[in-house]
């Protein structure tokens, strides 16, 4: 592997080289940026870092250039920042195939992204919340070759998460860490005990020890994103988990009688509202802006998959966070809707596929989605009436062509889902399913 190094800074420099010296890569150096563009375009090269405050050309100057060569094909790159301005900066044209890592720069996670773009895996943004991305995240994780970003709904106020969230004021840390748990390849001992919840003791009642962990890390490291990069660690993941914001908001939705119910706990319960009535439309208080790192790995994404979970609270309660949704639509990656197996009373009564997809795209702002999963998996008449009784029913669609008409994605009906206790995706048959789906021919990025 042939690599080049374009800063002016001689200690960056030698802690670059020193990472990944077991890796014996072949280096150049340049210490300016009339210099590393003759480089780039004269020799090849595998992998690019650039200081962003090069001296004689600036790293952005130097990306555009070599991007306004006809017929160039830029390798890959990434751009070494100081300041939040510079990356946003970089991020804001919309470079392929350019990365951001800001500086003082952690070593483990450095020598993991390149690596990663070195060996070309497929990138996966996953974003949504609750049962259904832990489900999608577990079986994600048995497919080789690819790098997965769990960007994770931060709205949760209910149980132990809701009691962590009033009391220390900090982020929910629940479906976080069932992110972390999924792609965890720590001793199953470690992963049980994130998992334990006390049900005894007047004040650890209801509490799970790994809600507690991330809270006292999130008073030890100052944010809920650094708790997850420390815990992350311990755990070993497989990926990323990205809170998709650091601000801490209610979700309020406003139904179609003009009533407002405040809390994604209420939202999801429904309780006392006649569960025919629609949803009109979704938001929080204050509002929330994405995280960097989650905008970074929409953008850097080769497929970005949405759901399964809950419509409202767990999906769209991320697209509705400032700057989401246009990452989405911006990103050339695939984008690959899960629609879910059962309806959900209140959120998604009688909601077929085309309400489902009808509700993203409204929230998208614009119809780009490529895939669109649906379950066929056939249920016992026991599991079916059950389910009723909660006014549940399987999402099917009685309107193919007006779903036609809503998307420009494929529809795809397969046998995705298990009957146990309760029917909801099964994590291999979806994992084997998006296995084929990134089989197809990627985007260049």
């Amino acid at each position: 592997m042939r690599l080049m190094i374009g800063s002016s800074n001689p200690s960056l420099v030698a802690l670059i080289r020193r990472s990944f010296e077991r890796f014996h890569y072949t280096w150049v150096e340049v210490d300016n940026g009339v210099d590393a563009f003759q480089k780039v375009v004269s020799s090849r090269f595998d992998l690019i870092f650039l200081e962003f405050n090069l001296p004689r050309m600036k790293a952005p100057e130097v990306l555009r250039r070599l991007h306004s060569l006809e017929g160039f094909k830029v390798p890959p790159v990434l751009v070494l920042t100081l300041a939040e301005p510079e990356r946003e900066q970089i991020e804001s044209e919309h470079f392929s195939q350019t990365e951001v890592f800001a500086s003082p720069i952690a070593i483990r996670e450095f020598v993991a992204k390149v690596q990663q773009i070195l060996n070309q895996r497929i990138r996966v943004a996953c974003l949504g919340g609750g049962t259904g991305l832990f489900t999608l995240l577990s079986g994600l994780k048995t497919i080789s070759g690819i790098t997965l970003s769990s960007i994770v709904s931060m709205s949760d106020d209910g149980g132990s998460t809701g009691l962590l969230r009033d009391i220390f004021g900090i982020l929910p840390p629940g479906d976080i860490r069932r992110s972390l748990v999924a792609l965890s390849t720590a001793p199953d001992l470690l992963n049980e005990l994130m998992q334990y919840r006390f049900d005894k003791g007047k004040e650890l009642k209801g509490h799970n020890i790994g809600n507690l962990l991330l809270t006292a890390l999130v008073q030890m490291r100052g944010s809920m994103s650094n708790a997850v990069k420390s815990i992350s660690e311990i755990l070993n993941i497989q990926g990323e988990v990205i809170p998709v914001t650091e601000s801490a908001n209610t979700l309020k939705a406003e139904l179609e009688n003009g009533k407002v119910i405040e809390g994604e706990h209420r939202i999801n319960l429904f309780e006392g509202i006649d569960p025919k009535i629609r949803i009109k439309r979704l938001w929080q208080e204050p509002p929330a802006a994405a995280t960097p790192d989650a905008i970074e790995a929409l953008f850097n994404a080769h497929y970005i998959l949405l759901g399964p979970g809950d419509l409202f609270t767990s999906v769209i309660s991320n697209l509705i966070v400032s700057g989401i949704a246009e990452a989405i639509v911006s990103s050339k990656a695939k984008k690959i809707y899960i629609c879910n197996v059962m309806t959900k009373a209140g959120e998604t009564t009688d909601f077929q596929v085309s309400d489902h997809v009808r509700e993203i795209i409204k929230y998208l702002d614009r119809d780009c989605l490529d895939f669109v999963l649906c379950s066929n998996t056939k249920f016992h008449k026991a599991a079916l009436f059950s389910y009723a009784q909660q006014k549940q029913i399987p999402v099917i669609e009685k309107r193919p062509v007006e779903l036609k008409k809503i998307t420009r994605a494929k529809i795809v009906w397969k046998d995705l889902a298990s009957e146990s206790e309760l029917v909801r995706h099964d994590s291999l048959k979806l994992a084997a399913e998006i296995k084929k789906i990134t089989c197809f021919p990627l985007l260049k990025l």
